[in-house]
């Protein structure tokens, strides 16, 4: 009995990776199979040379399928309620006719373990959804390795025939940013009566901002998100003018309610319609291209560094030397480039 389930697992095994081909991969992910969806991002999170060789030809077949998603960003600080407005959001945008993948960057996931089996608990309706797709990005040792994932898992997704991407940061601070860098539209949302050093939210963070939105808006709190929402569009007005014309939208919203959650898809479309009648939609999309170039090569050129014995081992005892103040961080910086430019 033993033996004859080993030799099950064993041919079960090996029917995995027959079909984990780039070719077979690609014809069930344009089916819209979640199962080959969920084996392909896995096999981009795989270390191993011969599945990244895979995953590089997949991602090319897809490539041509891609791009034709809308890409939003959400952001926050915990306690305002990201996975509860994400569970009545994405209800919206599927009475719309849409297709929904939502994508959770946690870059310190591998340290924690993440979030996103609460994050599915509290999305239970979205998740059931045969039209929604959710998904972890892949932990990574850098924040450059979970966005050159991610940035290929929306390739996929959209390959997928996925038509909205909600890219929801679980981490702060420079996930933000991340996350700006790859999405369409980025959404802020605030708790009411709350101070911006209390929730951590920057300047910087609200300037880049396409729109905000006020959560918890319901019960007591109404008041107090209509003030808050009042004073941010007071605030918005002092922020320098967006290159593509658009003056970012303020908005209240109540998941517990399901109240106003549309009022914020509406204010995505409106986005939508006017960066892409003005141009600003496409340009921002090869930017973000050429910007995801640049920063997958400073990726693959630091870990060339630590690959390669040699210049592992040298930057090992440089920095041995930086911490003891034999040589500043500058000069070891240099040598090591000198190095790995001889190699």
């Amino acid at each position: 009995m033993n033996e004859k389930r080993l030799e099950e697992w064993f041919s079960s095994r090996k029917k995995m990776r027959e079909n984990r081909t780039a070719g077979k991969l690609f014809d069930a992910i344009r089916l819209g199979d979640p199962i080959a969806l969920s084996g392909a991002i896995t096999l981009l999170e795989s270390t191993r040379e011969e599945d990244q060789e895979t995953a590089r030809d997949l991602i090319r077949l897809c490539l041509p399928f891609s791009g034709n998603s809308l890409r939003i960003g959400i952001t926050g600080v915990p306690g305002v309620g990201k996975s509860s407005f994400i569970e009545k959001f994405g209800q919206t945008i599927l009475a719309n006719r849409r297709k929904v993948a939502v994508l959770a960057i946690d870059p310190s996931s591998e340290r924690t373990g993440g979030s996103i089996l609460g994050d599915k608990t509290r999305m239970e309706t979205l998740s059931q959804n045969k039209n929604v797709f959710i998904r972890p990005s892949a932990a990574g040792n850098t924040l450059g390795g979970v966005a050159r994932k991610t940035r290929e898992t929306i390739i996929l997704c959209e390959a997928a025939g996925f038509d909205v991407l909600l890219i929801e940061t679980v981490g702060v601070g420079q996930s933000e940013i991340m996350v700006h860098s790859m999405v369409d539209f980025f959404l802020l949302l605030l708790l009411a009566g709350a101070g911006d050093e209390l929730q951590g939210i920057k300047r910087g963070i609200m300037e880049m901002a396409d729109g905000l939105a006020v959560t918890k808006s319901d019960g007591d709190n109404v008041n107090k998100a209509k003030l808050a929402a009042r004073e941010l569009k007071n605030a918005i007005h002092l922020f320098p003018p967006t290159s593509n014309g658009w003056i970012p939208e303020v908005k209240t919203c109540s998941s517990l309610e399901n109240r106003d959650i549309d009022t914020v898809w509406e204010m995505i479309e409106r986005f939508e319609r006017h960066t892409k009648l003005n141009g600003s939609f496409g340009s921002k999309r090869k930017h973000q291209d050429l910007n995801w170039m640049h920063e997958t090569l400073k990726d693959l050129l630091i870990r060339g560094l630590w690959i390669e014995e040699k210049t592992r081992a040298f930057i090992e005892a440089k920095e041995l030397e930086v911490e003891n103040g034999v040589i500043s961080a500058f000069e070891a910086a240099e040598e090591i480039y000198r190095l790995y430019r001889k190699t």
